[in-house]
């Protein structure tokens, strides 16, 4: 059997990291879940916001295997699209998106909130300008607002806004990722550096407790939730008439966040 120590490394320290995400937040995931599990269960939505790679967290939510209608991401490309690094839609383009003040309202502004929805942003570091922006405008829009974070990072990190606010300081509801300071968890031999990032694995295990236990809760209210069916199972009638019915509840539910346009103050 060939050794692999990094792999092996890294291996072990996420188990490590990732038994303590559940016993550790008991209580926040008890009330992130009654958020959710009102909005939902009163027709609202669930909205996902996160820059960067932590999109990744907002569409592990929605639209995977198993999600449900409810949930609603709100993803910018300008924020997450930077895969080619430079050039055209490169990183310095996106980081300084994040940092520029009011471009959060202009995200928000696209949208008409109902009285029952709720809003989670995700973000480890917690700190940037779009972030805090995006969790005050919520709340002035009467949102409660669940923030996804590593609390080890963001409470050490240095505030970029200049309210001198982090994530920890606004949001109503704080989930921990459980990644550390910096989010790598593997040194290399011979190396300073070190790799093995936590937070995407520390981060999915969250968003998909807060799922299960929200479809758990509704199921239990009397509300089956309308699944996602799994679209794998190709040619099959029933498989695509489940997701027509899908796509026909989750334009219907989202519907709203356009059609109310106008009528409310801004």
């Amino acid at each position: 059997m060939p050794e692999l120590p990094a792999a092996e490394r890294f291996y072990h320290a996420a188990l490590e990291h990732l038994q303590h995400l559940l016993d550790s937040q008991r209580e926040e995931l008890d009330r992130a879940a009654t958020l959710c599990t009102e909005a939902i269960a009163g027709d609202g939505l669930v909205h996902l916001f996160g820059c960067g790679h932590s999109r990744m967290l907002c569409e592990e939510t929605t639209p995977p295997q198993g999600c449900f209608v409810g949930c609603h991401t709100i993803v910018e490309l300008g924020l997450t699209y930077h895969n080619p690094i430079v050039g055209p839609n490169g990183l310095r383009q996106s980081l300084h998106l994040e940092k520029t003040a009011g471009y959060a309202e202009q995200i928000l502004r696209n949208f008409a909130f109902g009285p029952r929805d709720v809003l989670i942003v995700i973000s480890t570091s917690g700190i940037r300008e779009v972030i805090i922006e995006m969790v005050e405008g919520a709340r002035k829009r009467g949102l409660p607002v669940i923030g996804v974070v590593s609390r080890s990072h963001c409470e050490q990190a240095q505030p970029a806004h200049s309210s001198g606010k982090k994530l920890v300081d606004v949001a109503d509801v704080i989930l921990d990722n459980g990644a550390p300071v910096g989010d790598t968890l593997v040194s290399l031999d011979g190396s300073q550096q070190k790799t093995g990032p936590f937070s995407t694995l520390g981060g999915a295990l969250v968003m998909n407790m807060l799922r299960c236990e929200v479809a758990q809760r509704l199921v239990a209210r009397g509300i089956e939730p309308v699944f996602l069916p799994s679209h794998q199972f190709v040619g099959s009638r029933t498989v695509e008439e489940e997701l027509e019915y899908f796509y026909a509840q989750y334009a219907r539910r989202i519907a709203p966040l356009y059609a109310r346009q106008g009528q409310v103050a801004p």
